[in-house]
């Protein structure tokens, strides 16, 4: 069966458009005219990616993306955004509360469906189970074997700070929010505050100084460790 897609765009006339052509590739789509309705989608339809258009009646695309991502059950989901020349800040914004994509107004229906096939193709790419190594400039993980070392020297973790970096080097290149991070490295029974994020990320770039300006700050929301060169 295709995979998902959550179509969320007012003018009606582009949302069919992008649906033929999604369905045409073998994708199951559906879709919302508003921001309130795309949020009730997401949770009913539970989607495997979201286009979603910037300028929508009741809640706009930002406030949406920004929900989506501060959710456990969501954070990880896939958004592609569908902006206007005119809204250039808008669309760094959007990139910056954890939009992975965009594609510019007025779009090739043909194009946008080839971001959502490449999209999707880098979140499938998941780890095999116990085998995979993680790699980072001079850095290695081990998950298996529950080591880390940087230039061949091992360096001691703790179980969170192993957690919490092995999190980060998964989800490369996307802001993972710091209730997402709690919820991934503590578990669902931790009461702690968010700062205890703030201070496990302090000691990982203690012990791991490249992670330094590796692991950005992203404001009001969490972290992203940068794609390495």
């Amino acid at each position: 069966m295709g995979k998902k897609i959550l179509v969320v765009e007012d003018e009606q006339d582009i949302a069919q458009l992008v649906q033929h052509y999604l369905q045409k590739e073998g994708f199951r789509s559906v879709t919302a005219m508003s921001g309130v309705d795309a949020l009730k989608k997401v949770k009913e339809e539970k989607p495997d990616l979201i286009v979603l258009d910037l300028m929508l009646p009741e809640m706009d695309g930002l406030e949406v993306c920004k929900q989506v991502r501060s959710s456990p059950d969501t954070a990880l989901l896939p958004i592609i955004m569908l902006t206007a020349k005119a809204e250039e800040s808008d669309t760094i914004v959007g990139l910056e509360l954890g939009a992975d994509d965009y594609v510019t107004k007025p779009f090739s229906p043909k194009a946008l469906v080839a971001r959502v096939k490449a999209l999707l193709r880098r979140i499938d790419r998941t780890p095999s189970s116990g085998t995979e190594l993680y790699r980072y400039d001079g850095l290695t993980m081990n998950p298996a074997r529950h080591e880390v070392s940087l230039n061949q020297q091992e360096i001691p973790l703790t179980a969170k700070e192993f957690g919490l970096l092995e999190h980060l080097l998964r989800h490369r290149g996307r802001v993972l929010t710091r209730e997402v991070l709690l919820n991934a490295v503590w578990g669902y029974d931790y009461y702690g505050t968010t700062r205890t994020v703030d201070v496990h990320v302090r000691r990982l770039k203690q012990k791991l100084p490249l992670l330094e300006d590796a692991i950005v700050s992203v404001k009001s929301l969490g972290y992203k460790l940068k794609d390495s060169d």
